[in-house]
């Protein structure tokens, strides 16, 4: 009679885990839920807390809870606070939670969908603008845009955070070194973007946070810090590829303040061309139905960004040689032509 195979031992490691796991939870059920919620949950970070909601049924009920995520959300978006901002998202499902996902960590939206036929565009779009400096807000505002109308629909992408003729005031000090200076605003000057759609209740950022270049424009010297972030366009066509242009205009004098003169949204496509409201709007609501929320690769953005510029300024060449081969043969047209009319005339 043979004796009988001795089953392998449980593997230690497995059970370490799962006993981990289960006092774990275990643990947390014991403490009181607003023991839970004031000195555990209020301390996580917005991705943390995302992940403490699928450890169990009752943390993803703590978790959830919308003061939790508006008090993250305001922290890393002061902008929110405004009560424009604070009725919109009232009004989305999710609330706060849901614009955290929507707008963290950063939109990226590469691939061509299947041609569809667009929605409408939306009544309005709300725009939260947060500018930081090492970190710090500086300047926090709320725009609302109309885009039903048909100026909007026909005319560039264009919006303006600021009023006309406002200057916003900041603790960075003027400098004239330009590349040690303007090096350090690249480094230090971070702008977030949220364009929020009421309707369809998405939001998506479309700023690179970091900046990807900053100059002395050519004519005023005043200051540009610029942010872009490329997305999939329209197929076939010069807005395939497209990417949203954030420039952040600053003026002043050595030794006093940097002030704030204009902050601004645009769209371009790889010709250089801005694309019109209809047009922008409507990738926009593409990019926030089905871009990812993925963590920013500055340097890889601000390869993009070159690549994109490169792109823009080929075009741009030969669109100068189209037309310039254009002028030289219809200057040889007029010439045979007068030619020729000088030719008969002398018959």
């Amino acid at each position: 009679m043979m004796a009988a195979t001795p089953s392998p031992p449980p593997d230690k490691t497995e059970n370490t885990a799962s006993s981990s796991s289960s006092s774990s939870s275990s643990c947390l059920t014991t403490l009181h839920p607003d023991i839970i919620h004031t000195h555990i949950l209020k301390r996580l970070d917005g991705a943390t807390l995302a992940s403490a909601a699928s450890v169990s049924s009752l943390m993803h009920r703590l978790c959830t809870e919308e003061d939790l995520w508006r008090e993250i959300c305001t922290a890393t978006w002061p902008s929110l606070r405004d009560p424009i901002a604070r009725h919109v998202i009232s009004t989305i499902p999710g609330g706060h939670r849901s614009i955290f996902s929507d707008a963290y960590p950063s939109l990226h939206h590469f691939s061509l969908r299947p041609h569809r036929r667009p929605p409408p565009p939306p009544p309005e779009l709300i725009s939260a603008v947060d500018i930081y400096y090492q970190g710090k807000p500086v300047f926090s505002r709320v725009k609302r845009t109309e885009t039903h109308k048909n100026w909007f629909l026909t005319s560039p992408l264009w919006v303006d955070a600021l009023e006309p003729n406002e200057l916003i005031p900041t603790t960075v000090k003027f400098a004239r070194k330009d590349e040690e200076w303007l090096r350090h605003l690249e480094e230090s000057l971070s702008v977030s973007w949220i364009v929020v759609d009421p309707t369809r209740g998405r939001a998506a950022n479309v700023s690179s946070r970091r900046a990807v270049l900053a100059r002395r424009h050519w004519l005023t010297r005043e200051v540009e810090v610029v942010y872009a972030a490329e997305m999939a366009g329209e197929r076939q066509s010069a807005t395939e590829r497209v990417q949203c242009v954030v420039k952040v205009t600053c003026c002043g004098k050595v030794g006093g303040e940097l002030h704030v003169r204009g902050v601004n949204l645009v769209m371009e496509d790889t010709e250089g061309r801005q694309v019109s409201g209809k047009e922008g709007v409507a990738i926009l609501q593409r990019a926030m139905e089905s871009g990812e929320r993925k963590r920013v690769d500055h340097v890889g953005v601000k390869e993009r960004f070159e690549k994109f510029t490169c792109l823009v300024k080929e075009s741009r060449e030969r669109k100068f040689r189209r037309e310039k081969a254009r002028d030289v043969v219809s200057t040889l047209l007029a010439l045979v032509a007068f030619l020729l009319v000088c030719f008969f005339a002398g018959l």
